[in-house]
């Protein structure tokens, strides 16, 4: 079953071992040392070839006798039966791949051990609780996964989200189990006329359930949507106001709303439902062996907790979202970027459209189930760890889906595109003195059709003004 997850098996005899590491590619990937009995080596590496040389290699030091001279280097060479190898195009892939076989090997607790996954801080509201509640966790159950919301980078992050959106509601901060009674003490929040005191049922000065009841799903919908609902509920009363001709109401309206909003960029994009979250990313592909052009990227699906791939993607025929990406969409930069197309007779090749939604059918027929609970809370780890990188170490692209649930496949074509064109290539330095050497000039380089050379004619010398003589030089 190890073998399944690697692409490639090689036999290690000690003999052999340069003519076998020779044929190992110098790339990054992930591998797999056995030896008769015991557990594997498993790792990844930025060169297979020259970590598994220096794990396989002979010792460099022998004694007189001819025997290998201890060192504190790790060496494998006579524990070494086989060789499993896979060889990966971003390290996004390897940590996934080494994941997995972590997993088979070892099992769920010692995979998670050894690559360091943690459940992600969430945000939960206890909806179906008779007293609901807001808090952070990073506890996940079957129950809690569709009261939660997430992931977050950590737990201050999750914190000053939640006390933001708290601040704008009534709901109670409490984690004692209520028992409600009129002459409850309450707290500090009831007293700020921050929370509607359920724990004190019955005493005028205190909400009904049904009124209690009302404020948790406000707080809820506010999770579910990202501040949308309270949002446009606010944005409503100050239209109305507006219309009115009450503008100091619409004024406090819009001073509301702006608070609301500045609570909801405390939240990144990436923080959704988790029973509804999915994401596509996208990274390098495997370079193809025979040195044909690399025109594919790799996708990845996060779905019901599984985070499922690579599947290649061909941007093959994004031609005009590789020259937008290259030199912008200019029409006059690049006039070939009308193509024909045909209005009558319908093309049989399939578009780059249609290839997008095939790769992301085929990745969402993988994750059709829920993941189990373990797997879910480890997918989510390595898709938090990934997406809180920052920018610059971040490679690939992320895509959430649209408000509608579909995906936006002309974004992912153009990620597509930037991730085989990788980041443009820098302008070479003009030399502005360069011209005066040069007898011809080249105009609209590069341009079919609209290339031509000319000229460059000597630069005009300034005339001297002419001589005057004064009064008292004599002329001649």
């Amino acid at each position: 079953m190890m073998a399944a997850l690697f692409t490639h098996h090689v036999d290690f005899i000690a003999e052999n071992a340069d003519a076998l590491l020779r044929a190992i590619p110098a790339a990054p990937g992930v591998f797999s040392l056995r030896g008769e009995t015991g557990e594997p080596y498993i790792t990844r590496t930025a060169d297979l070839r020259r970590r598994l040389r220096r794990l396989l290699a002979p010792p460099e030091a022998l004694d007189d006798s001819g025997n290998p001279v201890l060192s504190k280097r790790l060496n494998l060479r006579d524990r070494v039966r086989s060789i499993d190898y896979t060889h990966t195009g971003s390290d996004f892939e390897s940590t996934l791949l080494l994941y997995h076989a972590s997993r088979l090997a070892f099992g769920p607790e010692q995979a998670r051990k050894r690559l360091r996954l943690h459940t992600p801080y969430l945000v939960r509201i206890t909806i179906t609780h008779q007293h609901p509640r807001a808090y952070v966790t990073n506890r996940l159950s079957k129950k809690s996964l569709i009261e939660s919301f997430g992931p977050f980078p950590s737990r201050a992050a999750a914190e000053r989200y939640g006390d933001a959106v708290l601040d704008l509601f009534k709901l109670r901060r409490c984690y004692e189990d209520l028992e409600p009674y009129p002459d409850h003490p309450g707290c500090v929040y009831g007293e700020m006329n921050k929370c509607l005191m359920p724990c004190k049922e019955g005493n005028p000065a205190a909400c009904t359930p049904a009124e209690y009841a009302v404020e948790a799903n406000r707080v809820f919908d506010f999770f579910h949507t990202r501040g949308q609902s309270l949002l446009d509920e606010i944005a409503a009363r100050r239209d109305a106001a507006s219309e009115a001709m009450d503008f100091e109401t619409a004024a406090t309206h819009h001073k509301q709303w702006e608070k609301v909003r500045s609570a909801t960029l405390l939240a990144d994009e990436l923080v959704r439902p988790l029973a509804e979250l999915r994401a596509l990313i996208l990274q390098q592909s495997v370079p193809p062996a025979d040195d044909a052009s690399h025109d594919s990227a790799a996708v990845f699906l996060f779905a019901n907790g599984y985070l499922t791939g690579p599947a290649p993607l061909s941007t093959l025929g994004v031609r005009a979202v590789r020259e937008q990406t290259a030199v912008g969409s200019s029409l006059f930069a690049q006039p070939l970027m009308l193509a024909p197309v045909p209005l009558d007779e319908p093309s049989s090749i399939q578009t780059p459209e249609d290839r997008a939604r095939a790769v992301i059918e085929t990745l969402t027929a993988q994750t059709t189930q829920q993941a189990a609970l373990d797997e879910f809370c480890d997918a989510l780890s390595l898709l938090r760890r990934w997406y809180y990188r920052p920018e610059k170490q971040r490679a690939g692209e992320v895509f959430l889906p649209n408000a509608d649930g579909g995906w936006p496949i002309r974004r992912i074509l153009n990620g597509a595109a930037r991730i085989v064109l990788g980041p443009p290539a820098e302008a070479a330095p003009v030399d502005r003195e360069a011209f005066k050497d040069l007898k011809t000039k080249v105009i609209h380089a590069g341009r079919e059709g609209v290339e031509r050379v000319v000229p460059v004619l000597p630069r005009r010398s300034k005339r001297k003004p002419a001589e005057t003589l004064s009064e008292n030089e004599p002329r001649a």
